[in-house]
């Protein structure tokens, strides 16, 4: 929200001469956009339709931003020029965007999120501008191809999965709903990892995105924030009164990077900053005169480190302290940026709840809590309660998870160690939350050792979820089934004392990436079918309901779905080498690798069809052609998971090298799934597996996604299933597996997973051919390790949902078969889940936690 006065734009109309200087007369920028939604109602400036002066900026960023002709640029030169060129159409917009938040003091969301999974910029900034078919012909006009220069943008690894892409969707609704809002974050250098696959097995690389530069962000080091960290406390006396300072033992200074977050055609770019760690003492010269090259940038190697990758392996103590670093550096910074707008201009941050609401986007920025007290408290000399009071009115808190383990918890000793002024205010905290707890339940001392902030078996901790439970406004889960869930078993003490915290938004999706972008063709096909405008009022997919009883719109839904298929082969031929099969059913199961997630039900779902067909219980030709696609990223230290994926691949190595199946099963494993992929293949999907076990998966957004596109589910009661389900209805969801209520029971009676296997028939024929070696040279040690975990621990019960999700699968297959109610149940799938939107989610979010404005 800070606004730059040198990032201004050329004229809209081309460069100036090169005898003239840049204007910055704004009435440069022509007519505006007419709004064609009911969310953007103001009028705003629309780029000018003039290939020629595209063209002419289009050169001048080539001849002076990258210093080449276009006879001499490369590819790289002129994907460069390309962005600079449409990053110029938005400037004016962003910079009125910042002046107008700035005069109104208007009250804003700052989303705090260790993640952002954002995807290609070139195709959503030439979407927001309305500029594509300009560029395209500005292009031609120079011998160039949009396509290939698309091609070239190497998208941002800021994110790990849905947590990312979720904070990537709320951005884009906010700015499309002209809601003021900044995006903080980290900008890693690595990102997360780049995957690739050495004889199957996951090899994490280097995420180089930045390598050849990165057109999108503007650095900002004159405005950078110093953090610090370590040291002492002591206490010192300030006209009488008793006071804390922190004594830091050792700093850094995170850099400011800014990126254009652009509403759909309505004229708002909302700003994403994302912070780089530096040194404040780069390089000690005479060090290095001295021969101690290592030595003498040491400082800067050490700070670059915190935020070199996102979640840096911790199973380390090192690792652990780079984590903390890592969540206390980016929050320090966001608070410190943030606060000091308020008082440069002459601001009181009493008025600090009118203004903002911090969005604690899961535990990763919950260290942002004692970071506002310290700064209120320390730095503002204020009184306690009045902080604790302002503290608790500005941040609101979303869990995404049900695991215990996916709940933060940070050992005292090293937050003492490495924030020790920010401990003592959490024992603050803690103190005088538990003498309310205990006022309110007096003599329950139990009740008050489980609400505690501050855990003491198996060691001393900070559970960081309990902290931002108290501190938060609100607290929300992401799907109905999951905030039930977060009221009942993971958070139930609190539910009870604060029944009215606790609420749910179930997460959505943008439709202007996931369905605009992503699926051209089928846009146009809703767009010819019920109008413009539902791009930003996605409900309004219901109006395309009856169209599922039209013949030739069913004819022609089917024909896109067809084109997406050959488009996706097309992609994965190209990237991975992978030659995926004609006319199949594509079943695609794309999600971060978890055991939860069961990955392994879906493999024995694909080795029980290659052995049923291979011991001839069925014959080939009686098997729906399926092609089994799967996209998952493994943590690095999780090695159940690596070896799960290294299953997949030496399952799919064998499959498709078996002529007895050639033509009927095919799996393919494409490495380094991200958002540019999702783009390809979501489209392409006819079945969606959403397959976690009742009760673990906190929501999901791909289910949506999948959805949205025209696919069918196979899924269990679990996440935001449950409301896809009851929404597209059951004819058309392939429903299967326990309810939540009967895996607490199975798991309270006690669960003996090989009972199933030595009761199931096909099930110990299934295991047995994995653990002969048939999928590892004959070595039956290789896979004798998932076997037996399976066998004997089975923490997420995939054998108890194995037959009945065989027998679903088997439904899914006759269903397929008959193309036509497949094409009709699609139908409907799109139009009935329009709710899924995160537009929807945002309303959702200001209506019931933020309380902000819409800027028109």
């Amino acid at each position: 929200m800070t606004e730059y006065e040198h990032l201004e734009p050329f004229p809209v109309d081309g460069p100036p001469p090169a005898d003239e200087s840049p204007t910055t007369d704004n009435a440069t920028l022509g007519p505006m956009f007419r709004p064609t939604h009911p969310i953007a109602l103001a009028p705003v400036a629309s780029p000018p339709h003039s290939v020629d002066g595209f063209v002419r900026e289009f050169l001048h960023e080539l001849n002076t931003g990258q210093g080449v002709q276009l006879s001499r640029s490369s590819v790289n030169d002129q994907y460069l020029a390309l962005a600079r060129t449409v990053r110029h159409y938005l400037m004016a917009r962003w910079l009125e965007t910042s002046r107008k938040t700035r005069q109104t003091k208007a009250k804003g969301v700052a989303y705090l999120s260790a993640e952002y999974l954002l995807g290609r910029q070139l195709n959503n900034a030439l979407l927001a501008t309305g500029l594509k078919e300009i560029a395209v012909e500005a292009l031609a006009s120079c011998g160039l191809d949009l396509e290939q220069l698309r091609a070239q943008e190497v998208e941002p690894g800021l994110g790990n999965g849905g947590l990312g892409r979720l904070a990537a969707c709320f951005i884009d609704s906010l700015a499309t709903m002209s809601v003021p809002c900044i995006g903080y974050g980290i900008r890693y250098e690595y990102g997360i990892f780049k995957q690739v696959f050495v004889e199957g097995r996951q090899v994490e690389e280097p995420d180089t995105w930045l390598q050849l530069g990165c057109p999108w962000e503007f650095p900002h080091p004159e405005a950078a924030v110093q953090v610090d960290f370590g040291g002492y406390t002591e206490k010192y006396y300030d006209g009488g009164v008793e006071r804390v300072r922190w004594v830091p033992s050792w700093n850094v200074l995170g850099v400011p990077y800014n990126y254009m977050v652009p509403g759909y055609l309505n004229g708002r770019v909302n700003t994403l900053r994302l912070w780089s760690a530096t040194a404040t003492k780069e390089f000690d010269l005479h060090v290095f005169n001295a021969g101690d090259y290592v030595e003498a940038a040491r400082a800067q190697t050490f700070a670059e480190n915190i935020t070199k990758v996102l979640y840096p392996e911790d199973s380390t103590p090192q690792g652990k302290e780079l984590r903390l670093q890592q969540q206390y550096f980016f929050v320090a910074c966001s608070l410190r940026d943030y606060t000091n707008q308020i008082l440069e201009d002459n601001g009181d941050l009493h008025t600090l709840p009118d203004r903002v609401i911090f969005q604690l986007n899961d535990t990763h920025p919950v260290i942002a809590v004692p970071e506002l007290m310290r700064i209120l408290v320390d730095e503002q000399k204020w009184e306690w309660d009045d902080a604790w009071e302002t503290t608790q009115k500005c941040f609101a808190y979303t869990c995404h998870t049900l695991l215990p383990e996916a709940l933060e918890v940070w050992p005292a000793d090293l937050l003492g160690r490495l924030l020790p002024r920010h401990l003592e205010i959490i024992y603050r905290i803690n103190d005088d939350f538990l003498e309310e707890v205990r006022k309110a339940y007096p003599g329950d001392e139990l009740r008050a050792r489980n609400m505690s902030i501050v855990g003491e078996y198996p060691y001393r901790c900070v559970r960081m979820a309990y902290l931002a439970t108290v501190a938060a406004s609100k607290v929300n889960g992401v799907a109905e089934l999951h905030s039930q869930l977060l009221r009942d078993k993971v958070l139930p003490d609190f539910s009870e004392y604060w029944p009215d915290k606790f609420i749910n938004v179930t997460n959505g999706v943008t439709p202007r990436r996931f369905m605009r972008i992503a699926n051209k063709s089928l846009t146009s096909l809703i767009t010819d079918a019920i109008g413009v405008g539902w791009l930003t009022d996605l409900e309004r997919l219901e109006e395309l309901e009856p169209f599922a009883e039209d013949d030739e719109f069913r004819a022609q839904f089917a024909k896109v779905k067809a084109a997406n298929k050959r488009r996706l082969a097309k992609v994965l031929q190209r990237r991975d080498q992978i030659v995926l099969p004609e006319d199949h059913l594509i079943d695609v199961m794309v999600k971060r690798l978890h055991e939860y997630k069961r990955q392994t039900l879906k493999l024995l779902h694909i080795v029980t069809e290659y052995e049923r067909i291979i011991s001839g219980k069925v014959s080939a030709e009686d098997v729906q052609p399926r092609t089994f696609i799967f996209g998952a990223k493994a943590a690095p230290g999780y090695r159940v998971a690596k070896e799960i994926i290294y299953l997949i691949n030496s399952v799919a190595k064998t499959v498709n090298a078996d002529p007895r199946v050639k033509g009927r099963l095919f799996v393919a494993f494409p490495a380094n799934y991200n958002v540019t992929l999702a783009e390809r293949l979501i489209p392409a999907a006819d079945l969606s597996e959403q397959i976690s076990l009742a009760g673990k998966e906190a929501s999901g957004t791909g289910n949506m996604k999948f959805a949205l596109n025209g696919a069918l589910t196979i899924g269990t009661d679990d996440g935001a299933n449950v409301e896809i389900r009851r929404l597209v209805g059951d004819d058309h969801f392939f429903l299967f597996g326990m309810r939540e209520p009967e895996v607490e029971a199975l798991q309270s009676k006690g669960y003996v997973p090989h009972s199933y296997y030595e009761t199931n028939p096909q099930l110990r024929a299934t295991m047995d051919l994995i653990a002969s070696g048939a999928f590892s040279g004959g070595d039956r040690s290789v896979f004798e390790p998932l076997v037996s975990n399976l066998l004997y621990a089975d923490p997420y019960m995939a054998l108890a949902d194995y037959q009945d999700y065989i027998d679903t699968q088997a439904k899914v297959d006759a269903y397929y078969a008959d193309q036509d109610s497949w094409v009709h149940s699609a139908v409907l799938n799109v139009a009935r889940c329009g709710y899924f939107s995160s537009d929807r989610s945002v309303h959702d979010y200001i209506s019931q936690v933020w309380h902000t404005t819409y800027l028109h």
